[in-house]
């Protein structure tokens, strides 16, 4: 039986500054059958899905509703994903 890479790590685009990350670093975003976009902490929802890092930049209501667009196909309401930023020094 073939060995597991255990040095394996999955990468995802952020939807919003497009920099490359581990994908459990950032939030997956997820655009449901009735084409509400909602946010996935599971990262199993069915539907069509992006990613957004966890840099405080790509949270700005303007550039996340831009972001999202663009990879969803989805219009988002100016502060309707209410995405908290996790402080990696705490």
């Amino acid at each position: 039986m073939p060995k597991r890479r255990p040095e394996h790590v999955p990468m995802r685009t952020c939807a919003v500054c497009r920099s490359v990350r581990p994908k459990r670093s950032m939030t997956r975003l997820v655009r449901t059958a009735d084409g509400s976009v909602a946010r996935d902490p599971g990262g199993k929802a069915p539907g069509r899905g992006t990613y957004v890092c966890d840099d405080p930049a790509c949270h700005e209501p303007r550039r996340l509703g831009e972001g999202v667009r663009r990879a969803l196909g989805a219009t988002v309401e100016p502060g309707a994903l209410e995405l908290e930023v996790i402080d990696a020094a705490t």
